[in-house]
């Protein structure tokens, strides 16, 4: 039996016109190391309230993998992190994620991503939100999406801000040890409704997820 059938989320898809999101095995987990060792932001800033990007190799490496190994081994209803490998013209260029805790109830999740430097640029952050965002509204039954960027993050804000998202106060919070402003974002599904983008988006293999979001 393929293990597909034991663990749905591995036949999830989300295709976008260019993109096609969807969990990560652990072969795709390589690809994606690769993406990391590559980098994915200038080491002069840190988008990440968690600086995991400053550990150095084999660290980052071993670090990585267990976030991703750790996000399935405790993914239930109660508590879920969808971290998705996002695919760009037949390579892994970077991951979305969708998480959420006591999603039945209170109908809320939070976004987040980071995409390999050379990829930064194209427009494919906006479209891999944008993808996203409809599988949390369409087939999760989301009333809510939060997400948050620190206030020298403008790239972070712009895809939060062509996706619908309104400005929603501000925080304080730890950035390398330091004190750091972050911007807030949400977007309601009335909103989403509103201003959701023509493009295409489809999802295939979400009803045999159902039960793992507890739905």
């Amino acid at each position: 039996m393929a293990l597909v059938e034991h663990w749905p989320l591995f036949g999830l898809r989300i295709t976008t016109p260019r993109l096609e999101l969807r969990s990560p095995t652990d072969d795709d987990l390589a690809e994606l190391i690769d993406r990391v060792r590559g980098g994915i932001h200038d080491p002069a800033t840190m988008p990440f309230t968690v600086g995991w990007t400053d550990a150095e190799s084999p660290e980052l490496e071993r670090s990585s993998l267990q976030y991703w190994w750790r996000a399935r081994a405790d993914f239930a209803p109660q508590r879920w992190d969808l971290a998705l490998a996002v695919a760009y013209e037949g390579r892994l260029v970077g991951v979305q994620s969708l998480a959420a805790v006591d999603f039945v109830t209170l109908r809320t999740a939070e976004t987040g991503s980071w995409l390999g430097l050379e990829y930064h640029g194209r427009g494919i952050g906006t479209e891999m939100r944008s993808a996203v965002l409809h599988l949390a509204f369409e087939h999760l039954g989301a009333e809510a999406i939060t997400s948050a960027a620190f206030t020298d993050n403008l790239a972070s804000q712009r895809v939060s801000l062509a996706n619908g998202y309104e400005p929603n106060g501000t925080t304080i919070t730890l950035r390398r040890g330091e004190r750091a402003e972050q911007v807030r974002f949400l977007i309601t599904r009335d909103r989403w409704l509103a201003t959701r983008p023509p493009d295409a988006v489809e999802v295939t293999g979400f009803e045999p997820c159902r039960s793992m979001f507890g739905l």
